[in-house]
């Protein structure tokens, strides 16, 4: 199985590439979005700024949207969930518009918001199958969805509750870092990429 890691060139993904590799699994790096969503399973990371991040997708975008929609496998994490939104008041630019809504600070005097943190009502099967009750968070900002019903997770922080998880289809977000939420965030990435977003 092929697992293409699209990079917006900010930040190392070494961490993340040993976090998916597996016996029949093999790791790309890609920087140019038509060859990146050649794959079987497409991973936005979670390291960067959405700006630079919504710059690099650049033409790309429509592309990579609809190869979403076809039903390619996706996880996007941190930064790489917000890009599934519209937009973000962290910077310029549009996102893949795959999921409506709108990314915003977090609201809490505390910012950035960093550590380990619970995950609630992890209720959908990726959840089941590779449960995931707490997780390492580093952001400033969450997404608001505008159909509820896309939120498969919940955290808090102070007084804000946001969305830890999203799902569209085959495509699923999550606020949190499973490749740094120890062994249950390993199994989490790899029982994703194993049913390939089902």
């Amino acid at each position: 199985m092929k697992v293409t890691i699209f990079d917006y060139g900010a930040g190392n993904l070494h961490s993340l590439a040993k976090a998916i590799e597996e016996p029949g699994v093999r790791v790309n790096c890609e920087t140019d979005v038509e060859r990146a969503i050649d794959t079987d399973v497409l991973v936005l990371p979670g390291v960067g700024a959405f700006g630079l991040a919504a710059e690099r997708l650049g033409p790309g975008r429509t592309a990579m949207r609809s190869a979403l929609e076809a039903g390619l496998p996706c996880l996007g994490i941190c930064l790489g969930m917000q890009l599934l939104f519209d937009g973000s008041e962290e910077g310029p630019g549009a996102g893949l518009g795959f999921i409506g809504g709108q990314v915003e600070r977090i609201r809490a005097r505390r910012v950035p918001h960093i550590g380990w943190n619970v995950v609630e009502g992890g209720t959908d099967p990726l959840f089941e199958q590779a449960p995931l009750d707490i997780a390492y968070y580093a952001n400033s900002f969450v997404c608001r969805p505008d159909d509820k019903e896309a939120v498969i997770a919940w955290s808090s922080h102070e007084d804000d509750r946001f969305a830890a998880a999203v799902r569209s289809g085959r495509t699923v977000g999550v606020q949190f870092h499973p490749e740094k939420s120890s062994e249950a965030g390993v199994r989490f990435i790899r029982t994703f990429v194993r049913g390939a977003g089902r």
